[in-house]
């Protein structure tokens, strides 16, 4: 009994790190924007290393895979078009504003996901998650200074990218979830990041991708690759096989607090008072939304 109540404090262990992965990862563009790399290209680079590290997984796992079930592959693609989505509009929300603001911006994703279900009727609102949405919504307010722009330092385009960040994140949620339903999670990580490299390989700035082997920044491509895309998807899948939602919603944190600090620490940027509120009012409120939602399912 000892050893099975053990399990869920470890896999809660496993998703909080992969959190962290995230959060970092969200730094690590940071550099790589601020140091002239185009957002396509920092996204392209960050799947197509991450496709390397899920293959390895399915090729060393193929159990059960699923590959010949096309409903796998469909909503796969549709997971794979949502974390093309998130990926790119995070990074030129990073451009165009800041990381903490970008990573806030995306982690409102469950709020988006309610907006769209209460539009198109898929569920009922009530009292509880109207004030949730109206607090984020205020958070937001005071978190990017639509206030007072001119003082915030934050464009237009990058709250407009940061939410779409978060909107195309609830779509990869949406097509992962309905995929695992026929495959293994490494097959249907693979796909959906072979069909980020295919869809990014468009708009990205093709010189820029082919300097970035021979470039100094080569090893934080890898890095963001590796932590962004790789370690951190084996980590949250396994993770969350036996932890409980509600503690994993709590733990998601991690990602925009280890994004902003890091932004702190070493990109130099700073939050003021308001946004700093905005921020806190945001991401308590968010998870108090989808403990609310587990415990109501």
């Amino acid at each position: 009994m000892a050893k099975g109540r053990r399990a869920p404090d470890e896999n809660l262990v496993l998703v909080a790190l992969a959190a962290f992965c995230w959060g970092l990862s969200g730094g690590i563009a940071g550099i790589l924007v601020n140091a002239g790399w185009d957002a396509t290209v920092v996204a392209f680079y960050r799947g197509a290393i991450g496709l390397l590290f899920v293959f390895g997984w399915l090729a060393t796992h193929p159990a059960r895979s699923g590959l010949a079930d096309p409903l796998l592959w469909l909503w796969a693609i549709i997971a794979g078009l949502g974390v093309a989505g998130n990926f790119t509009f995070y990074f030129v929300s990073i451009e165009n504003g800041s990381v903490a603001v970008a990573v806030t911006l995306m982690y409102c994703a469950p709020v988006y996901v309610y907006i769209v279900s209460f539009v198109l009727k898929l569920e009922a609102p009530n009292a509880y998650r109207w004030l949730g949405i109206g607090l984020v919504m205020l958070g937001i307010v005071l978190l990017t200074g639509i206030h007072d722009v001119a003082a915030s330092g934050i464009t237009a385009l990058g709250v407009v990218a940061g939410v779409l960040s978060g909107m195309c994140y609830a779509l990869f949620i949406f097509g992962f979830k309905y995929a695992t339903l026929h495959g293994s999670p490494q097959a249907v990580l693979t796909i959906a990041l072979a069909a980020l490299v295919a869809i990014l390989s468009w708009p990205a700035d093709l010189d820029q991708v082919a300097a970035v082997p021979a470039s100094s920044y080569l090893w934080l491509f890898i890095l963001l690759g590796v932590l962004g895309a790789g370690v951190s998807f084996f980590l949250y899948v396994v993770g969350m096989r036996r932890a409980r939602p509600t503690s994993a919603a709590v733990v998601a944190m991690i990602e925009p607090i280890t994004a902003a600090l890091f932004a702190v620490a070493i990109l130099g940027e700073t939050l003021g008072g308001l946004q700093l509120a905005g921020m806190v009012l945001i991401l308590f409120t968010v998870a108090a939304l989808s403990i609310g939602s587990t415990a109501h399912d």
